[in-house]
């Protein structure tokens, strides 16, 4: 996997903006045990939040064996990832990142999913919630396959 982050931040960030930052390096660079280790043993993942193809409870994925799970059942199935944060907005614990995940998939398929991407930390810096917005009626009218 490439790694692609494009994000104009400064030297200083909060807590839960640096988390996010490492979560995204982490996923480009296709870092399965790195990502895992940036969660706390507590921490859940909604991506997207509410019932989907990837949860169909809509009740997130729970502890790091859960989060593992979604990795094998989502993020593993991308050949490329590119992440470009528009904005992002750090209040206490959390940070809202506004901005657009590109998925290029097998067969030379890609997907802009746009949304917002809360990711709260505790103390410690670990992850222990990421709350991903956006529709997928909306990521899927986006499908094309490129040629790259």
């Amino acid at each position: 996997m490439g790694v692609q982050v494009s994000w104009d931040t400064g030297e200083e960030q909060p807590p839960a903006r640096r988390a996010a930052f490492a979560s995204m390096t982490a996923v480009t660079a296709g870092d399965k045990e790195g990502w895992l280790a940036l969660f706390a043993p507590d921490a859940v993942v909604e991506d997207p939040v509410g019932p989907s193809f990837f949860d169909s409870d809509g009740k997130g994925h729970h502890g790091r064996e859960g989060i593992a799970a979604f990795w094998d059942k989502t993020i593993a199935n991308v050949e490329r990832f590119e992440f470009t944060i528009r904005d992002s907005h750090a209040g206490g614990d959390e940070v809202a990142n506004v901005g657009t995940i590109t998925t290029f998939l097998p067969g030379g398929y890609r997907v802009d999913t746009d949304g917002v991407f809360v990711y709260r930390v505790g103390d410690d810096g670990l992850i222990r919630s990421v709350r991903a917005f956006w529709e997928t009626e909306r990521a899927m009218a986006t499908a094309r396959q490129v040629t790259e």
